[in-house]
């Protein structure tokens, strides 16, 4: 499917024309896009604006990870009070301990990938996968291979081939190597959406795409001490609706891939709305 020149997810994924078009570039021209980038910012630089970020941005950053880790887990099926992550220590024991403590790793490996993410982002995603799944033997850190299910909640979204999903991973990591001018909004949610449709591994992919998302929006720039997590706003607006915008992305509209890109927006502002609120309790001293 083409839009406006740009194949945004066509059965081959996002990719560069033979002409050298950049097609995440192209899709911020898509209707609702641009202000959607627009509200991002905003949200984005009245948090970076807040007077605690200029004394204690270190203690903002490390509550962001904390909240962003139970957001990515809850849309995992791990949706545990916040207090209760702060408490926990051990997370070795059922399915949602272990998907707490693998959004956990995550989010804490997520800085330690940026300087490698725009060289080599395959190995950044089976770094990921690695540190996710540790328990899950020889299928940890490669993509599924012909035959390998993917254990983990379905989406309603046939799955790729495996020889389908490298192929389109190896496009998706050209387009990041290659770089380009698209705002860090779009890029973000083409890597998540990407990501989300393909289940390139056999479990822990809704994790990695999202920590994917957080590492494209901090090497990006838009929000390099990660003090805005995503995670935070997709699990407020609820898994439902970003299946359904999902869907919209896996469509390959116009329509639908801009709603994916306002959707992914519309979490990164409840996650900077989320860091603003933890300023203001620091600022009164309740946090």
């Amino acid at each position: 499917m083409s839009t406006t020149g740009a194949t945004a997810d066509s059965p081959q994924g996002p990719r560069k024309s033979s002409a050298g078009a950049d097609p995440l570039a192209a899709l911020g021209s898509l209707p609702g896009v641009a202000e959607s980038v627009e509200s991002v910012r905003k949200a984005v630089d009245r948090v970076y604006g807040h007077r605690v970020m200029r004394r204690r941005s270190n203690e903002i950053t490390s509550e962001a990870a904390l909240r962003g880790a139970r957001g990515s887990a809850a849309l995992a099926g791990a949706d545990w009070a916040l207090e209760e992550v702060r408490r926990r220590s051990d997370f070795s024991g059922d399915d949602e301990a272990r998907a707490m403590g693998a959004a956990l790793r995550l989010t804490a490996e997520a800085g330690q990938l940026l300087s490698i993410w725009r060289q080599s982002p395959l190995r950044v995603l089976a770094r990921l996968h690695l540190v996710a799944a540790a328990d899950k033997g020889e299928q940890v850190g490669r993509p599924r291979q012909e035959g390998e299910p993917v254990d983990e909640p379905p989406v309603g979204l046939s799955l790729p081939s495996a020889a389908e999903t490298h192929g389109r991973l190896e496009g998706l990591a050209d387009l990041v190597i290659a770089g380009g001018s698209a705002p860090a909004l779009v890029t973000a949610a083409v890597v998540h959406g990407e990501l989300l449709a393909l289940r390139p591994f056999v479990s822990h992919n809704g994790l990695v795409a999202r920590t994917a998302e957080r590492i494209v929006l901090i090497g990006s720039g838009l929000d390099p001490k990660s003090v805005c997590p995503a995670e935070v706003g997709h699990a407020e607006l609820g898994r439902e609706a970003y299946l359904a915008a999902l869907e919209g992305y896996v469509s390959g509209t116009p329509e639908g891939v801009a709603a994916w890109i306002a959707h992914c927006g519309r979490a990164i502002e409840l996650g900077a709305r989320e860091s603003t609120a933890v300023c203001e309790a620091l600022q009164r001293g309740a946090a």
